[in-house]
C-alpha cells in the first residue's frame, strides 16, 4: 500500500494509535494483574531520615490475623542476596569521564532494598509485612515495632558536603567524588584579561517526578523450574530483568519481567526499585504470588527525586562582548544512595551550552545526603546547566548595557564552526542555532514586546520577556535490537526493547514499519516489555528511543525487503535485477505482474519447492551498537506578568523551536515539546521537593504541598520544528523528548527577572512562588528606601 495514500509514513502527523484504547480504560498497567492464590505486601518505612536500627520486633505483627510473613533486612542477608547493582557512572564514549582528581576511585556504597543497619531518610522501607489481604498487611505493619537510635541528619546539598556533616554512609566524607573538568591554567589566564566579569551563584532546587501510575509489583516463583515472573512498569524490561538476577543470585533467564501500559517515567523509573526484588523474593519464600502497590504519600517519599544543584559560575567577556572564559564550581546531591552520578556526569560537560567558549574549568562533586535518592529526571543535568548558562548571559548583558538578543547571537557557535567540540571535550554535530533561535523570536513576537509591555504597564502589571539557547546530548545504553516478522496472515510483528511510557511508540515506530515495508499501520504489532520476547534492550532513557530504534528497525526492514525479493524472483520466475519493491509489492518492472509482501510470507511458510534458506517465517534482526551521540537542540522565548502587589505571576505565551532532524510524527513531538515545558514551568513556578533542614522530614508529602502545574497555569503554545538533518545519525534523527524541558527553566525566570527589572531586582531563584516574588519586590524597593 502506499504510504502517500494512507498518510501514515515518516512525516505525517498520525494520531496516536493507542490513545482510543487509554482513554476509554483499556490500558492494562501493573496493578490490574491478579494471579490465583495472591497475597499482599506493605512496607514499614521509617519515620527518621538517620538512625541506627537497634533491633526489629516482629512476634506481634506476625501473630496478627492474615500476616503470612514479616521480612527485614537481616532475612534479607541471612538468604544471601545481594545489594541493588547501580551503575552510577555513563559508559557512553562520547561522554566525559569523570575521575576524582585525587586518583582515588568515587565511593559507591552498597545499596541493600531493607537496610539491616540504619534507615538513611525518612520512607525508607525497612520491612516488608505480607498478608492475605492489603488492609491485614497494613494492620500488621502497625505491629512491627523498630528500635531507632536516631541520628543527625544532613538534608542540605552545601552543608551535605562538609567534612563535619553527619555521614550517611562508613565513609570519609559524604562527597562520593571530587573532579575537575577543562583547562585551568588557560581559564585563568582569560580571565585575567577579562574586561568584565559576571557571577553568579544558585541552587536549581529538588523535585519529583510525580508520574500519574505510581508504582506496583507483583511477582510469583515456579519452584519446579526456578523461576521468577515479575510485573513491574519501569523503564526497560532487560534491564529490570537482568539487576532482578543479580540481586536475587540467579541466572537472569530464570527471570521473566512482563510490562504492558507504563504511566509515566522521565528518569524516575529509569532503574530497578528497592520494592521490586523484595516482592520476587518473598514470593519464593511463601510460595505464592506476591502483589505490592505503593500508594501516593509513599511515592513523594521514596520514589527517585532529581535536580539538586548547587552551583557557583563566573563568565568573563572581553570589551566588544565576547565570551572568553566561564569556570565555577558544580555540587550534585545524590541522595542517600549512590544511585547515578548523570546528573553532575551529564551536565557540567554542557555547562557552555552553544556557546563559543575558548576556555572553561569546573569542578564537579556529588554528595550523599539523608534524601531520597536522586536520578536523572527529563534530561539529566542539563536543564540545570542551561537554567545557568542563560542566567549568566543576562546578568552579564545587563551589567555591561548589551542587548540580550545581541549578546547571545555574538557569542553563539555558527554553522561554519560545526562541528565544534566545546571547552570540556564534547564535540557537537551540525545545525542552525542562530537560525533557530531567530525563529523562536519571530514565533515568540519579541519585537512587538515594548508595545505589549507599556500597555501592561498602563493597567499596573509588570511585563517580562526571555529568551534562551540549549543543546541536549543523547547518548545512553548504546546497544538496541529489533526483530521483525511478516505473518502470513496480514500482520508485521516488531519486537524491541524500547518500552514505552507515554512516548506514542506503537504508533511511531509502527510509522517506520509503514514506511520502508509500505504496509497499513494498522497491521503493525508492537511487543516490547515481555522478556521472554526481547533479549536485547535499553529501554527509554536519554533520548535513545527513536535514535536508536530507527536504525535497528530500519536495517531490519532491509533485511525483510532483501528475503523477501529472493522469494519473489521464485514466484514471479524473473531476475531481481527486474524487480522492485514499492508499496507493500514486489513487481516485475514495467508490468502488473507483482506479488505482495504478506503473499511472500505465505510462500516462505508454506512451498515447499522454495530454497532451504527462505522456507520459515519471512523474518529478519538486527543488533546494533550505536557509539554517536546526539544534540538536539533549540531555543525558546517566554512572556510573563507580574503583580507586584500580590507577586503572581502569569504566562502569557510561550514560543519554542526545538530541531530534531528529521520528524517522524510531528504530531506526538509537539505533544512531548509541550508536555517538556509544562514541567519546566513545574520547577521554575511550583514544585519543591522541600525537606526539614533540622529533621530531615519532607515537609511537602502530597499533593497539598506539593504544588504541580495544572492547564490553568499555561498558555496555549506556539512551537515549531526545525529539522536540519544530524550529521551522526544515518537517517538524521535527533532526539525530541526532552528539548521541552531544558531551556523552559531559564527563559521563565529570565523573563520574570526581565519583567522586574525596574526595581532593581537581579535574580529570583527557582520556584518563583508569588512569595518569593513579592519578597524580591520589597526587598528591592526597600533598597531604594
Amino acid at each position: 500500500m502506499d504510504q502517500a495514500v494512507n498518510g501514515s509514513g515518516i512525516g505525517q502527523p498520525v494520531r496516536r494509535r493507542e490513545d482510543l484504547r487509554l482513554v476509554r480504560g483499556g490500558g492494562r498497567y501493573t496493578a490490574d494483574e491478579n494471579l490465583p492464590g495472591q497475597v499482599y505486601a506493605v512496607m514499614v518505612r521509617s519515620p527518621h531520615a538517620h538512625a541506627r536500627i537497634r533491633g526489629i520486633a516482629t512476634d506481634q505483627a506476625k501473630a496478627a490475623p492474615g500476616v503470612l510473613a514479616v521480612l527485614t533486612g537481616a532475612d534479607f542477608l541471612a538468604d544471601g542476596l545481594q545489594p541493588i547493582p547501580h551503575k552510577p557512572w555513563s559508559p557512553h564514549p562520547a561522554e566525559t569521564q569523570l575521575r576524582n582528581k585525587d586518583g582515588v576511585p568515587p565511593f559507591e556504597a552498597p545499596h541493600y532494598p531493607l537496610p539491616a543497619d540504619k534507615a538513611r531518610f525518612a520512607g525508607e522501607a525497612l520491612a516488608m509485612v505480607v498478608a492475605a489481604t492489603v488492609h491485614a498487611a497494613k494492620d500488621g505493619a502497625e505491629l512491627v515495632a523498630i528500635d531507632y537510635d536516631v541520628l543527625p541528619a544532613v538534608v542540605d546539598t552545601v552543608a551535605a558536603a562538609r567534612q563535619d556533616a553527619p555521614q550517611v554512609h562508613a565513609a570519609a566524607s559524604n562527597v562520593c567524588f571530587d573532579a575537575e573538568l577543562g583547562d585551568a591554567a588557560a581559564t585563568a589566564a582569560a580571565f585575567a584579561r577579562a574586561a568584565h566579569v559576571t557571577r553568579f551563584a544558585t541552587w536549581v532546587q529538588r523535585v519529583t517526578g510525580v508520574p500519574m501510575e505510581p508504582r506496583a509489583a507483583l511477582a510469583e516463583f515456579d519452584k519446579e523450574t526456578g523461576r521468577y515472573t515479575v510485573y513491574a512498569g519501569n523503564g526497560g524490561a532487560v534491564r529490570l530483568k537482568n539487576d532482578l538476577a543479580a540481586i536475587l543470585g540467579v541466572a537472569p533467564e530464570k527471570v521473566r519481567v512482563l510490562m504492558q501500559d507504563v504511566g509515566g517515567n522521565f528518569g524516575t523509573r529509569g532503574m530497578i526499585y528497592a520494592e521490586f526484588a523484595l516482592i520476587a523474593w518473598a514470593a519464593k519464600k511463601l510460595g505464592r504470588p506476591v502483589k505490592w502497590i505503593i500508594e501516593r504519600h509513599e511515592s513523594f517519599l521514596s520514589d527517585y527525586q532529581a535536580r539538586d544543584l548547587a552551583v557557583e559560575a563566573e563568565l568573563a567577556l572581553d570589551d566588544k562582548g565576547k565570551f572568553l572564559a566561564m569556570r565555577g564550581s558544580n555540587l550534585g546531591n545524590l541522595g542517600a544512595h549512590t544511585t547515578n552520578f548523570a546528573m553532575v556526569q551529564k551536565g557540567v560537560q554542557m555547562m557552555s551550552s552553544i556557546y563559543r567558549m575558548p576556555a572553561a574549568h569546573f569542578r564537579a562533586r556529588a554528595t550523599l545526603s539523608n534524601t531520597a535518592p536522586t536520578r536523572p529526571y527529563r534530561s539529566a543535568g542539563r536543564p540545570e546547566v542551561i537554567f545557568v548558562m542563560e542566567r549568566l548571559i543576562d546578568l552579564a548583558a545587563r551589567e555591561c548595557g548589551y542587548d540580550r538578543v545581541t549578546l547571545r547571537r555574538r557569542n553563539l557557535v555558527t554553522e561554519k564552526e560545526l562541528p565544534y567540540k566545546n571547552p570540556f571535550g564534547v564535540e557537537y554535530d551540525n545545525g542552525d542555532y542562530i537560525g533557530g533561535m531567530d525563529l523562536a523570536l519571530k514565533l515568540g513576537d519579541w519585537a512587538g514586546f515594548k508595545r505589549r509591555r507599556a500597555a501592561a504597564k498602563k493597567r499596573g502589571k509588570y511585563r517580562g520577556m526571555g529568551v534562551g539557547n540549549y543543546v541536549d546530548i543523547s547518548t545512553g545504553v548504546p546497544r538496541e535490537k529489533a526483530e521483525i516478522t511478516v505473518s502470513p496472515h496480514g500482520f508485521v510483528e516488531l519486537v524491541i526493547g524500547i518500552v514505552s511510557q507515554g512516548q506514542g511508540h506503537e504508533t511511531s515506530f509502527a510509522q517506520l514499519v509503514t514506511e520502508w515495508l509500505g504496509v497499513p499501520i494498522e497491521c503493525v504489532r508492537f511487543v516490547a516489555g515481555d522478556t521472554d520476547r526481547v533479549t536485547v534492550g535499553g529501554g527509554a532513557h536519554s533520548g535513545r528511543g527513536m535514535r536508536l530504534g530507527s536504525i535497528v528497525i530500519k536495517k531490519s526492514t532491509d533485511g525483510i525487503i532483501e528475503k523477501g525479493m529472493r522469494i519473489a524472483e521464485q514466484l514471479l520466475e524473473s531476475a531481481a535485477a527486474d524487480i522492485e519493491f514499492k508499496h507493500g509489492r514486489f513487481a516485475v518492472k514495467g508490468t502488473n505482474h507483482a506479488v505482495g509482501l504478506f503473499e511472500a510470507a505465505k510462500a516462505a511458510a508454506e512451498r515447499k519447492d522454495l530454497p532451504e534458506d527462505l522456507r520459515g517465517p519471512l523474518a529478519a534482526a538486527c543488533d546494533e551498537t550505536v557509539l554517536e551521540a546526539s544534540y538536539p537542540y533549540g531555543a525558546h522565548v517566554c512572556e510573563v506578568e507580574v503583580d507586584a502587589e500580590t507577586g503572581c505571576v502569569k504566562l502569557i505565551a510561550y514560543a519554542a523551536v526545538d530541531d530534531v532532524g528529521r520528524a517522524v510524527n510531528p504530531l506526538i513531538i509537539h505533544g512531548q515539546v509541550h508536555g517538556g515545558i509544562a514541567q519546566g514551568v513545574g520547577q521554575a513556578l511550583l514544585e519543591h521537593a522541600h525537606y526539614d533542614p533540622d529533621s530531615g522530614q519532607l515537609l511537602t508529602g502530597s499533593f497539598m504541598d506539593y504544588a504541580m502545574p495544572r492547564a490553568s497555569d499555561l498558555p496555549f503554545y506556539a512551537t515549531e520544528l526545525s529539522e536540519v538533518p544530524s550529521s551522526t545519525h544515518p537517517l538524521g534523527i535527533r532526539p525530541a523528548g526532552e528539548g521541552g524541558t531544558v531551556p523552559a527553566l531559564a527563559v521563565i525566570i529570565n523573563a520574570i527577572v526581565d519583567a522586574l527589572k525596574d526595581f532593581g531586582v537581579r535574580h529570583i531563584e527557582m520556584p518563583a512562588t508569588p512569595e518569593r516574588v513579592w519578597q524580591a519586590i520589597n526587598d528591592a524597593r526597600g533598597r531604594e528606601i
